[in-house]
């Protein structure tokens, strides 16, 4: 499974915005990186702040996919996914440890990388990605980090 080499607590900062051009609102984080059901499963469990509206949670539970290298997962997040988690799909490798992608909202789209280029960082990145057609001026079409989560070893 992935992530093994990460798993256990992790603390350091989040930074959110709802929309491309604002600024990162940082508050602390909490991160936990776990297996589950015999290894088959790794769960990353964390908490933030939302500038607004205060404490809040998420897991995302990741599996292996049905093809050698993808990977299925399911994200729930207090703030951003209510009540419905949002099932995604994506691989392990490359650059990142791991990214995964759904679509949502007529044609919008949402991308999770778990980073672990750094030995001693562990960086979690959540990117609303904007359709070409429902661009504008302060919201151009493509990824934009949404959250960027950065933790240290507990």
């Amino acid at each position: 499974m992935v992530l093994t080499d990460v798993t256990g607590s992790w603390v350091g900062t989040n930074g959110f915005r709802l929309m491309p051009a604002d600024p990162l609102a940082e508050s602390p984080a909490a991160l936990t990186v776990a297996t589950a059901a015999g290894g088959h499963l790794t769960t990353v469990s964390y908490s933030w702040d939302h500038p607004d509206d205060g404490p809040q949670d998420g897991l995302l539970v990741i599996a292996a996919g049905d093809r050698p290298g993808s990977l299925v997962a399911w994200w729930g997040d207090s703030w951003h996914q209510q009540p419905t988690p949002m099932t995604l799909t994506g691989s392990a490798g490359g650059s990142s440890a791991v990214e995964l992608t759904a679509e949502y909202g007529g044609g919008w789209g949402w991308r999770i990388v778990l980073d672990t280029a750094e030995p001693a960082l562990l960086r979690l990145r959540m990117e609303n990605v904007v359709p070409a057609d429902q661009a504008g001026p302060g919201t151009p079409a493509g990824p934009y980090a949404a959250m960027v989560t950065d933790v240290r070893r507990a």
